[in-house]
C-alpha cells in the first residue's frame, strides 16, 4: 500500500539489539539472507548467502520475503541494497530440485512462495538497488529486474538473463512483463526467445543493467547510487514507483491462482520432467 495508507508500524527492529546504536542486528537474517542495517544511513544491505550458487529453494524464497517484509516494516530502513556474499555468483535463479519428482501440494507451495517474493520486491515502498557481482540467469535475473537500479560487475564472464527457454520451460507472463518493462518489447521478445544468457557488457548496452563498475567499486557505486535516490522525498518516489508499476502487480494478484495451476499443469508434463533431470544429471557431470 501507499506510504499514507499503512497501518501504525511496529517499534523498529533494531530497537529490541542490545548493542551500540550501529551494530548490525541479526533479528533480520537468517540462514540463508544476511542482513545488516545502518540506521544513520537508513540502508540495509541484504546478502544472499546460500552456497554455492544461492539457488531460490522454498526456504531461500521464504526468508527472502520475510527479510524484505521486516525491513519495510522497519521507520529507521528506506532503501536496500541487493547482493550475494558467494563469490561469482549473484543467484543461479529458482532450485530446479523443488520443480523435479515432488508432490503438486508441493509445487503449489513453491510457486506461491515465487509469486510472493516478486510481489513484495516489485513493490516495495523502499529503494531497492541490486548490486550485481556475479552470474545471474532466470529467477535470479528476476531479483535483479524487481529492483529499482541495477549495477553489475564489468565481468564478461559473469551473464545474466531470462534462459527458461535453454531449459525447455516458458518463463511466466509476469516474469515476462518485468523484462519488457525495463528493456523494451522487442529486445525481450527475442531474448526470451532464444533463452540468451547476456555477458555483463552487452547487458548493459541492452539496458538490462544500468551500470557496469569495476568488481571492487561496486559495493561503493551502490552506496552513492543509493544516496542519490534517497534524497528525494519518499512519497513522490514512491507514488512515482507504484503508478510505473502498478498494472503489472495487479495482473499478477488477479490471476494468481491461475498462475499456480497453470505452472503445476505444466511442471508436471512428463516431457518437462524428463528435460529437468537431463539438465540436472548435465550439472553433476559438470561438477
Amino acid at each position: 500500500p501507499p506510504a499514507w495508507d499503512r497501518a501504525p508500524r511496529p517499534p523498529p527492529l533494531a530497537s529490541l539489539c542490545p548493542g551500540l546504536p550501529l551494530a548490525p542486528c541479526r533479528a533480520f537474517s537468517n540462514n540463508k539472507i544476511q542482513v545488516e542495517l545502518d540506521e544513520s544511513s537508513g540502508v540495509a544491505m541484504m546478502k544472499f548467502k546460500s552456497p554455492p550458487v544461492n539457488s531460490l529453494s522454498l526456504e531461500f524464497l521464504t526468508e527472502f520475503s520475510i527479510s524484505l517484509e521486516k525491513l519495510e516494516n522497519d521507520r529507521a530502513c528506506r532503501g536496500v541494497i541487493v547482493t550475494s556474499a558467494v563469490p561469482k555468483v549473484f543467484s543461479s535463479g529458482l532450485d530446479i530440485t523443488e520443480m523435479c519428482g515432488k508432490s503438486i501440494e508441493h509445487y503449489a507451495e513453491f510457486w506461491r512462495a515465487v509469486q510472493e517474493l516478486w510481489l513484495r520486491l516489485y513493490s516495495s515502498n523502499m529503494v531497492t538497488v541490486a548490486a550485481v557481482n556475479g552470474s545471474s540467469p532466470a529467477g535470479g535475473c528476476l531479483v535483479a529486474l524487481s529492483c529499482d537500479y541495477r549495477i553489475m560487475a564489468e565481468n564478461p564472464k559473469f551473464s545474466i538473463g531470462l534462459n527458461e527457454a535453454q531449459l525447455g520451460i516458458v518463463a511466466p507472463f509476469w516474469f515476462k512483463d518485468t523484462f519488457v518493462n525495463v528493456v523494451g518489447h522487442r529486445i525481450a521478445e527475442r531474448s526470451l526467445q532464444l533463452g540468451s544468457l547476456h555477458p555483463a557488457p552487452e547487458a548493459h548496452k541492452l539496458g538490462l543493467v544500468d551500470e557496469l563498475v569495476p568488481e571492487e567499486k561496486l559495493m561503493e557505486k551502490a552506496a552513492a547510487v543509493m544516496a542519490q535516490w534517497l534524497a528525494l522525498p519518499d512519497h513522490a518516489r514512491q507514488l512515482t514507483k507504484t503508478m510505473m508499476r502498478k498494472a503489472v502487480l495487479d495482473r499478477l494478484v488477479a490471476h494468481r491462482e491461475e498462475d499456480i495451476k497453470n505452472f503445476i499443469t505444466f511442471i508436471s508434463k512428463e516431457s518437462i520432467q524428463k528435460s529437468l533431470r537431463m539438465y540436472m544429471e548435465m550439472l553433476k557431470k559438470r561438477k
